[in-house]
């Protein structure tokens, strides 16, 4: 759906509060259709990013630490 945002699990180094919150709101704007959301809309909108990240957290959390590999993904790099 978006190519720009980078996949979090396994990630090195570990997603970051702010990372999390980038995907969010990336997603948010392609599902809306909005880069910046008109003033009537903007706490929806807000609201809309801190719920997807807080359940990308939750998931992120549950998934655990496995590296995701395979033809859509390339290998993680890992620190020598």
């Amino acid at each position: 759906m978006c190519r720009s945002i980078r996949t979090l699990r396994a990630a090195e180094p570990h997603p970051t509060t702010g990372d999390v919150e980038a995907a969010a709101r990336q997603y948010v704007r392609k599902l809306s259709g909005y880069r910046t959301p008109s003033r009537a809309n903007a706490a929806v909108f807000e609201t809309a990013i801190a719920e997807v990240a807080a359940a990308t957290e939750r998931m992120l959390a549950a998934l655990g630490t496995e590296p995701v590999t395979g033809p859509e993904q390339p290998p993680v790099r890992r620190p020598a």
